[in-house]
């Protein structure tokens, strides 16, 4: 065996800000009666790069937060990947609420341009919206629209793994000698 296994050094750990989740789920209706149908955003979307559609803070146009890295429809609903930004005031507050699982709801801002009543259920079914943004809030309009995931690096956690790595290079240096 060489004697390559250099030590180990943390330079740095940080949060990364990478959120994930529904911002719309199909089918279910919401606490302002709406149902949004699979294929509402479709056009919407086909002429915007996901940066394009703010992300904001409680859908206050005068707090973004971060970019929006992915938007897509799938079989469930608007599903979408971000960054919020941790290096600002507004940002920081909202990646740690989301850490914390104090907010965690996703919801959207949007035009309607196609949509029916159902007098029978007594909702309105949304057949194409127009995407403006999509907030981080406390409540959202439709329960199921929820983040999923809210990625972060531990430091502590991060310092431990480097000291075992460590830890077991020495071992098997010392190893090496006997």
């Amino acid at each position: 065996m060489s004697n390559d296994l250099f030590p180990v050094e943390l330079k740095a750990v940080g949060d990364t800000g990478v959120i994930e989740g529904y911002a719309s789920n199909f089918g279910n209706r919401d606490r302002v009666g709406d149902i949004v149908r699979r294929g509402a955003f479709t056009k919407s979307l086909a002429h915007r790069h996901p940066a394009s559609i703010a992300m904001l803070w409680q859908h206050d146009p005068r707090r973004p937060i971060g970019v929006w890295t992915e938007i897509a429809e799938d079989a469930h609903g608007l599903r979408v990947k971000g960054r919020i930004l941790t290096n600002t005031r507004e940002g920081a507050d909202a990646f740690e609420f989301a850490k914390a699982g104090a907010v965690g709801g996703l919801s959207i801002g949007y035009r309607t341009t196609r949509a029916r009543h159902d007098r029978e259920q007594k909702t309105r079914l949304l057949d194409e919206v127009d995407l403006h943004e999509i907030s981080l809030v406390a409540i959202p309009a439709n329960p199921l629209s929820r983040l999923e995931s809210v990625k972060s690096h531990c430091p502590d956690r991060a310092r431990r793994l480097v000291a075992q790595l460590n830890a077991a290079a020495a071992a098997l240096r010392a190893g090496e000698t006997a």
